[in-house]
């Protein structure tokens, strides 16, 4: 196992974010703070490993939640989980007024990619079904209060074949051009999985038949790097 590994070693050349969120920044002052996290199945969980919208609620709880306000007592930050296990951005689209805007989150974390790489000769997924619905999904959420972060795709094993590998790496390329385009924070989890340079078998969820799911160890360690690029951010917004 690799409990003794430099989690610290996240670098911000690899994973640090752009943009500040202000939305987020300004929820956190008030009683109720939500998030919504969007997604395919290392956002819904898979097995017995617990998905990253859990590890990401205790940790903003931790952090900004235990404050004692003589208006309302202590912050309730809530992650709302809406992931769905074999998704792409494609096929979450016509769920997103639902799922996503309907519950007015201050931040809203959209994981996406992997599927279309993994499964790509369903038209569904096809490359560019799945960039147009990650512009017109972007557009929706811009016109709103809204903070927004891309995920991309987890550096796995099912995802990094000779195959697969030049998809896994055009997928991550254009969904960072995206999320400049509108202006976005994009969090490069491939990228930062891949800089771990630790056996495959460590990434990858050892119940996983496919060789495509995070493990326990990868999914708390890509948790830990997003809370501290979300707390970053969240500073920035209101150092401004």
């Amino acid at each position: 196992m690799v409990d003794n590994f430099a989690v610290a070693d996240l670098p911000d050349e690899v994973i640090g974010f752009k943009y500040p969120l202000p939305n987020l920044a300004r929820s956190l002052k008030q009683r109720n703070t939500k998030i919504v996290a969007f997604g395919s199945s290392s956002t819904a969980g898979t097995r017995q490993v617990v998905p990253f919208p859990a590890y990401l609620e205790l940790m903003l709880r931790n952090e900004f939640g235990t404050e004692m306000t003589s208006a309302f007592g202590k912050r309730m930050i809530n992650v709302i989980n809406r992931g769905v296990g074999g998704e792409e951005a494609s096929t979450q689209l016509p769920r997103m007024q639902s799922d996503v805007i309907g519950e007015a989150p201050a931040l809203v974390i959209w994981q996406v990619g992997t599927n279309a790489v993994f499964r790509n000769t369903v038209p569904e997924f096809a490359f560019e079904k799945v960039f147009a619905a990650i512009v017109e999904g972007l557009h929706r959420l811009s016109k709103l209060p809204i903070d927004v972060i891309l995920m991309d795709s987890q550096y796995a094993t099912a995802v990094v074949t000779p195959e697969k590998k030049p998809l896994s790496e055009a997928m991550v390329k254009r969904i960072s051009e995206l999320a400049e385009v509108a202006g976005v924070d994009v969090f490069r989890r491939y990228a930062l999985m891949e800089r771990w340079h630790i056996a495959m078998r460590e990434l990858v969820d050892p119940a996983d038949d496919l060789a495509l799911h995070m493990s326990d160890w990868a999914t708390r360690n890509v948790t830990d790097a997003l809370f501290n690029q979300i707390k970053r951010m969240v500073n920035a917004a209101d150092a401004t």
